[in-house]
């Protein structure tokens, strides 16, 4: 026998209602504090970006677990942080706390209880007590140097009980407050790459020189040879580049052999092309970057100069190694949003070895 009990969701269309419903209540009340949330915020974020200790975070039950995904975003951005368990605080992990450190205590209702017994201990051991909470009209928002309200708004949970919304708009106003805190101290891509060295991410994130084929593995050439003196002095065995690297007598890099200009030499009619100088039919017009450079930025490269190989020179122009193509792609990050530039100018330059014999950069 299937029968449902009145009011439950029979069918797999009221089951999706239920779904949408709490996604769009939780979607309009975030568009809600999106327009309300008040400069309070933007003082929070100045006072963990000025902070000398660590940032400090407690909460209990779902607050609390907040309060955790909230330390690892403020740790991943530049600011040290740790959770303070209220519960272990009143036993003895009140020690954490110190005089340059910013507490951040959340608590929907502001009164907690296990919140509200460390509060006066936190504010005197802190060098202040932030808090943020659904409303300025509560025990821990008396306690606080600065409360940061969520505003009025119903839990997604169709009985009200469950913290739900609350739990959300917390997460969203600790994310909004950490992010601006890491752009107040200059937090930038490099130095997030420091803090997430494992996984794609931190693969994105890691100078090109880690994984980029070192020159001992690429096809290298001087430039004063033939076509075919070039062809026949570049080869090796193994994983086989596009490109070929051509350096002047000091070993700077004055040009490439690609294989496009290869295939076009080869489309010539003109007799005996390989035995034309190689310096004649060599890419001189060229991208590189330094050493340094993040491999994010140099497949942003690969992609909007819509090029195969891109070398990776030392100070003085020659070759450190070669980012091909083919090494990038499963590493190739999304396409940036508009917008989405990290506020500042890119390591690469274009080099071109001039009828003078001098090296010329320009970006």
């Amino acid at each position: 026998m299937n029968s449902h009990p009145s009011g439950l969701p029979a069918t797999q269309l009221e089951r999706l209602r239920v779904i949408r419903e709490a996604v769009a209540i939780e979607a309009a009340a975030l568009q809600t504090l999106a327009g309300q949330i008040g400069p309070e915020a933007v003082e929070a974020a100045e006072r963990i970006a000025a902070c000398r200790g660590s940032v400090v975070v407690t909460g209990v039950g779902k607050a609390g677990l907040i309060g955790q995904k909230l330390v690892a975003t403020l740790a991943s951005t530049g600011n040290r942080a740790h959770f303070l368990h209220p519960s272990e605080a009143i036993h003895g992990d009140l020690g954490r706390v110190g005089r340059d450190d910013v507490v951040l205590a959340l608590s929907n209702s502001g009164r907690s209880e296990e919140v509200l017994r460390i509060a006066p201990h936190l504010h005197r051991h802190a060098s202040s007590l932030l808090a943020i909470t659904a409303t300025n009209d509560n025990p821990l928002a008396e306690l606080a140097d600065l409360v940061i309200t969520l505003g009025p708004h119903a839990e997604a949970d169709p009985l009200g009980l469950a913290p739900t919304t609350s739990t959300t708009l917390m997460m969203a106003v600790g994310d909004a407050i950490a992010i601006l805190a890491s752009r107040l101290i200059g937090f930038s891509a490099a130095d997030f790459a420091r803090f997430h060295p494992g996984g794609n991410l931190g693969q994105k994130l890691a100078p090109v020189n880690r994984l980029m084929r070192p020159v001992a593995e690429c096809r290298v050439a001087a430039a004063g040879g033939t076509v075919r003196e070039t062809i026949i002095a570049s080869g090796r065995g193994g994983r086989r580049t596009g490109a070929v690297m051509l350096v002047d007598d000091t070993g700077r890099l004055v040009g490439l052999f690609t294989d496009s200009d290869f295939a076009r030499l080869m489309e010539n009619p003109q007799v005996n092309s390989l035995e034309l100088p190689i310096a004649a039919v060599m890419t001189k017009k060229f991208q590189s970057v330094d050493s340094g450079v993040l491999l994010i930025d140099a497949i942003e490269i690969l992609k909007d100069r819509r090029i195969s190989e891109l070398p990776v020179l030392d100070r003085s122009g020659r070759p450190l190694g070669l980012l091909d193509i083919t090494d990038a792609i499963a590493m190739a990050p999304a396409t940036r949003a508009a917008g989405g530039s990290r506020g500042r100018e890119s390591a690469a330059t274009i080099v071109e070895f001039g009828h003078d014999g001098k090296l010329r950069r320009r970006a």
